[in-house]
């Protein structure tokens, strides 16, 4: 299994993992589908009262799909097949308090995570970057999802210096992306002592309270993800071209944290 999932009876607290350490986290086909499967189960579990999210190892959070995933797309530019629509807690309509602790890098295909979780907490050693660009594809979903958690200009400067820049945690945690730093070896530790608190108040006005604060950038966001199939399509470059770029690009250590 790629996904490992702990339960606490007691404070009511999911601990979800994404464990592909070897991979940096990365997600596969039989990841998004075990992501899908456990946000859906969590929704009919009442003894689940709040999520943690993270991931195995102190290297990554998550990045992405995993580039070896063969993903076949229709030849429209008005159809686009994208495997990680359905992986975050929101797209599977489950209104329970997710906390991302995030240990690691988090880029790319990771923010689709990052932005259905109602806050992030981070170790003081994590990254964030966007690599779409450098390998000639549009970031529009992540660009996105990260715009409604940061300031336009943090997210624009993310979103366009691609592998050559990436995001200190603590300059995450002054831009309002994190709410909070942890060392290393505590962060999990940060991310459930604040799930156990809110698993602690009644469920109901807790559920309340996530739909309400969902719903005051649900009309933005959802327009603004309807667009987001078109510009990829219209935008990327030809797979060859990408691979081109993935191969000359691959073991680059060329870039500065900020």
């Amino acid at each position: 299994m790629s996904l490992r999932t702990a339960f606490d009876k007691e404070t009511g607290v999911a601990v979800v993992t994404l464990d592909r350490p070897a991979r940096h986290n990365a997600i596969d086909p039989d990841t998004a589908a075990q992501l899908t499967t456990t946000w859906r189960e969590f929704r009919f579990d009442d003894t689940v009262r709040a999520i943690v999210l993270t991931g195995a190892g102190e290297k990554a959070f998550c990045t992405g799909i995993d580039r070896d995933t063969d993903v076949p797309q229709p030849g429209s530019p008005y159809s686009m097949d994208d495997p990680l629509l359905s992986i975050g807690p929101k797209a599977n309509d489950l209104w329970k308090p997710v906390i991302a602790a995030v240990n690691g890098m988090a880029c790319g295909g990771a923010f689709y995570l990052l932005g259905e979780a109602e806050f992030v907490i981070a170790a003081e050693h994590a990254t964030f970057f966007d690599p779409h660009t450098t390998y000639g594809m549009v970031s529009a979903y992540e660009a996105i999802l990260m715009a409604q958690r940061m300031p336009f200009g943090e997210v624009a400067r993310m979103s366009l210096m691609g592998t050559t820049e990436r995001v200190s945690a603590q300059r995450a945690y002054e831009t309002g992306l994190v709410s909070e730093l942890a060392p290393s070896d505590e962060l999990l530790a940060a991310a459930t002592r604040s799930a156990a608190v809110i698993a602690s108040f009644p469920t109901e006005p807790v559920q309340g309270t996530v739909r309400a604060l969902w719903s005051a950038k649900e009309a933005t966001r959802a327009q603004a993800l309807s667009q987001a199939p078109h510009l990829i399509a219209l935008g990327n470059l030809p797979p060859e071209r990408q691979a081109g770029l993935f191969t000359g690009r691959g073991r680059e250590t060329g870039f500065r944290t900020r």
